[in-house]
């Protein structure tokens, strides 16, 4: 009687096929491994504390930017105070990143400070600036003042020099300016305009004034922009400027070299009851203050 002995096909302590087809090598893929159930890092304030910080603080290297340095600093300060409380939480990894993000935001914020009192400092500098130079120079009287004949006898007290623009002056005073200006305005003369004069008024009275500039400094000077005007009576009506030839009524024009002297005639229609003529003489509207002469009719 045989013996049937059940052997297995495969050799002893060799692997099972269906082993080696559970771990891959028959072609079925490996499992992948199981995700992280742990929480991520939120390291965003950090992050964007550092950058804010850095930002701000190359801001504030440059003044006029003190605004948005400002801004920044402020800014990366409040982020990079609270990216460091989330790592102190266990929340987020980057301590370091967000405590430099909050040491460059207050850095910002002190270069914003400096660069805002450096902007208003040069500002205020240069509308002072501007406001002397618009303001222009202010006349001065030596001596004492003509009276209205022009003959230099004059009604001051004292010899010494005051302000033109502190006070009229008589007809024939000098107001003197810093830049070795001189302006002299002579005693007005009564005259009959002809039937060609432009500005006179019917019935008005016509009055002659010879208005002398001269330069007694170093460089030229533009008479072009001087500019006479006049005011008649106790209510200071505008008195009209007539033009009556080509020498009644011309202004200055060209320039006045060192040493030299220009003179022009103005003649002014004034209402016949009108007892003075304030004349008011501007060398430049941006260098110099205006004079003013009062003139008895």
């Amino acid at each position: 009687m045989s013996q049937h002995t059940n052997q297995s096909p495969y050799p002893q302590g060799g692997p099972h096929p269906a082993d080696s087809y559970q771990d891959g090598q028959y072609g079925r893929p490996p499992q992948a491994p199981q995700p992280h159930h742990g929480r991520p890092a939120r390291n965003g304030l950090g992050t964007a504390a550092l950058i804010l910080g850095v930002i701000g603080a190359l801001s504030g290297v440059i003044p006029l930017l003190f605004w948005l340095a400002g801004i920044l600093g402020l800014i990366a300060l409040i982020l990079g105070l609270s990216g460091r409380g989330r790592a102190k939480r266990g929340e987020a990894t980057n301590k370091g990143v967000a405590l430099t993000g909050a040491i460059l935001g207050l850095v910002a914020l002190i270069l914003s400070v400096v660069g805002a009192v450096i902007t208003f400092t040069a500002v205020d500098s240069a509308l002072k600036e501007v406001d002397k130079a618009l303001s222009g120079q202010e006349a001065t009287t030596p001596g004492a003042k003509p009276d209205a004949k022009g003959d230099g006898k004059g009604d001051s007290k004292g010899d010494g020099a005051g302000k033109a623009g502190a006070k009229a002056l008589a007809g024939g005073a000098t107001a003197e300016y810093a830049d070795k200006l001189k302006v002299t305005v002579g005693a007005p003369t009564a005259y009959t305009p002809s039937e060609y004069a432009i500005g006179h008024t019917k019935g008005n009275k016509a009055y002659k004034v010879k208005v002398t500039i001269e330069n007694t400094g170093g460089e030229k000077f533009d008479s072009a922009l001087s500019q006479v005007d006049a005011r008649s009576g106790a209510e200071g009506t505008a008195a009209e400027q007539i033009y009556d030839g080509e020498t009644t009524g011309a202004d200055f024009t060209g320039s006045i070299l060192p040493g030299k002297k220009a003179t022009a005639v103005y003649a002014f229609d004034a209402p016949a009851a009108a007892k003075n003529l304030t004349v008011e003489v501007t060398p430049g509207f941006l260098d110099f203050k205006s004079s003013h002469w009062e003139l008895k009719l």
